[in-house]
């Protein structure tokens, strides 16, 4: 095949082949280059010879023949093309076999089960240039961040309708974020993928929003609507793995093109996927195009990136002797390593105000830290560690409760170490996993809604930006399941009633309180009153904000209630009951008073001190209403909980 040289493509080819091409989207796939011409570009280093298939030419490889522009990528020009046309690469592999493979770079796809791709090129105009020019400015660290996850085809449906459309879905769930006080949507991955059930997560088109909701710029439409509501949207993207499917990246042109060649490397067993070669200057710019292409083309705010420990370590779910180690001898994948820190530099280079939010289950050190003292780059980290204690301890009779009191707290220790979204999302409510509600130890469902109301309570009292998956908020009985809509019957029974009303209220008092979210990567936002009280599973703690201003959250998990139990507070006068997870609007017992006035004791290292009433498995969050000062008693060491005696 003969070799066509085009010095015009020698420096975009240049930086494709070094892994620096972060715009690769715009010099591969197909893009109209007149009227009805469109011009198509394909890497396939070890392809004998390459053909443009599709609709137009009957899907004979003969008619369409492509030129080498260099010597592994493809390219040819077709006219009278149109919008929506279908079309493959059929290639020629070395020994010999003939492979028909979808475009990596398409915009746009066949519905499954249908592979091919599809011409495409956006006439859309975007109508949130307030919105973005607002978050080229926003400081996310200082912002409150409370993220609803939603799998797209299975919140709401129409009757008889298969999938949602990407408009019909924004328009119908925008009401519902504002009226629930959420700042963002993350959506579950709408990259093209073949398989329903793999929920997105095994993708074979990088570039394109899956055609079950519409086109992409229907795709782009939801974007805008949730923009101009105010609404972030982040993105689950999954550079970690992609799936085996005759039409994909697998083997693509014949030999292990995106893939290692390594046998110790190349795949995830257990999921039936291959692992992307990261050292592959070509593959990690077809990677990070991608999330550029989400970030800039479509408007992402936030691109969750998963998998991320399956990319860090070569021995990641293999046994020993089924994987190799690095040129040191360790199990990191250095090659991974540099991709990640490339994709944030690159993405935050280009995109001011984003977020870059690694799904990342060990202890991998500085993952949010920048590049150039040896982090990752990213913004914000899932703190799974967090997510697997508060599950067990939620989980225990509270008799087990005190002995396992670490659960508990183990977090606010290292809560600083990295910046944290708090996540409690789909993962945790599927194969058998059981949904949140019946997470809640015990046989009383009222005790278990109890329970649900305090952890999520106390997890929105944590330091750390929030994640609560859909449906939970309402407490959904039954697990997550993608094949049809969320519960929301159980809306009509009133103890679901109480809890949707509850997670309304709580939401809508942590956009408006800034303690709870000012002040979340360091230790000048957060100060323990009591943490020691594992005997009685109490808690109590100060989040305070920039301008010095505080609440005071206190936790009760054992269903006993608590009479005279003193903490220490910091300042004199009365303290006010701003949010209770026992008020009976939320189908508690009202047991508490609504507010406590100070007393000149003394307790925790701190001036004054009040004694309050905790009623079972509850949180309370107070403020301080001043009042004028008192002498006050000299400071002195006491005992903590109900056991203190008053002075």
């Amino acid at each position: 095949m003969t070799l066509i040289r085009n010095m015009d493509n020698d420096f975009p080819l240049y930086l494709f082949h070094q892994g620096k091409n972060y715009e690769a989207g715009k010099f591969f796939g197909a893009h109209k280059t007149g009227a009805d011409v469109w011009r198509f570009r394909v890497w396939a280093p070890r392809a004998k010879s390459v053909s443009v298939i599709g609709d137009f030419n009957d899907w004979d490889r003969k008619e369409n023949p492509m030129d080498r522009i260099s010597e592994t990528v493809w390219e040819t020009e077709i006219e009278g093309l149109k919008q929506f046309d279908a079309y493959k690469y059929c290639i020629e592999t070395e020994d010999g076999r003939i492979v028909d493979k979808a475009d990596p770079y398409a915009q746009h796809f066949e519905r499954r089960p249908g592979t091919a791709s599809k011409l495409y090129e956006s006439e859309y105009k975007w109508n949130d240039a307030e919105w973005m020019a607002a978050r080229a400015e926003r400081d996310p660290y200082k912002s409150p961040m409370n993220i609803y996850e939603a799998h797209l085809g299975s919140w709401k449906l129409d009757e008889n309708e298969e999938f949602p459309s990407y408009i019909g879905f924004a328009n119908r769930i925008i009401p519902y974020l504002k009226k629930m006080s959420y700042t963002h949507i993350e959506l579950m991955p709408l990259t093209e993928y073949p398989f329903d059930g793999s929920w997105g997560y095994q993708v074979t088109g990088y570039y394109a929003p899956t055609s079950r909701h519409g086109t992409p710029d229907d795709f782009r439409k939801m974007i805008d609507m949730f923009h101009q509501a105010g609404i972030g949207v982040i993105l689950d993207w999954v550079p970690a793995h992609f799936p085996k499917d005759a039409a994909g990246l697998c083997e693509f042109d014949g030999s292990y093109c995106y893939e290692y060649t390594d046998p110790l490397k190349m795949e995830h067993k257990a999921w039936g996927t291959r692992v992307f070669d990261y050292g592959k200057g070509e593959v990690c710019s077809f990677l990070i195009s991608s999330a550029c292409s989400w970030l800039g083309d479509y408007h992402v705010d936030g691109i969750r990136v998963d998998a991320v420990a399956s990319m860090l370590y070569l021995d990641y779910d293999r046994p020993d002797g089924q994987w190799r180690a690095n040129k040191y001898g360790g199990h990191e994948n250095i090659e991974a390593v540099e991709f990640l820190r490339h994709l944030n530099e690159a993405a935050f280079e280009r995109y001011p105000g984003i977020l870059m939010i690694a799904e990342e289950s060990t202890a991998w050190p500085l993952v949010t830290k920048p590049t150039d003292i040896g982090g990752l780059g990213f913004n914000f980290k899932w703190n799974m560690g967090w997510m697997n204690d508060m599950l067990q301890y939620v989980s225990l009779d509270p008799i087990y409760r005190a002995f396992n009191h670490d659960k508990l707290t183990f977090s606010f220790f290292y809560c600083f170490s990295e910046n944290y979204i708090l996540p409690i999302s789909h993962d945790e409510i599927v194969y058998g996993k059981c949904s949140m509600l019946r997470k809640m130890s015990s046989p009383l469902i009222e005790e278990k809604f109890a329970t649900y109301r305090a952890f999520l309570a106390y997890m929105m009292a944590h330091p750390g930006k929030k994640l609560l998956f859909m449906g939970q908020e309402f407490a959904q009985s039954n697990e997550w399941n993608y094949q049809s809509q969320l519960e929301w019957e159980l809306l009509n029974d009133p103890n679901h009633q109480h809890m949707a009303k509850f997670t309304e209220m709580l939401n809508k008092f942590y956009l408006e309180n800034a303690p709870l979210w000012q002040v979340d990567t360091s230790w000048e936002g957060f100060s323990w009153i009591s943490h020691d009280d594992n005997q009685q599973s109490v808690i109590s703690f100060r989040r305070i904000d920039a301008k010095g201003d505080e609440i005071v959250i206190i936790c009760n998990f054992c269903p006993v209630q608590r009479n005279d139990y003193r903490i220490g507070v910091p300042k004199d006068g009365k303290y006010v009951v701003v949010m209770n997870t026992d008020a009976p609007e939320y189908g508690g017992s009202g047991a508490s008073p609504k507010e406590y006035e100070c007393e000149d004791e003394p307790m925790h290292e701190l001036d004054y001190s009040i004694s309050l009433t905790l009623a079972p498995l509850s949180v309370m969050y107070l403020k301080n209403v001043p009042s004028a000062k008192k002498k006050r008693r000299p400071l002195k060491k006491t005992v903590s909980g109900s056991k203190a005696k008053k002075k």
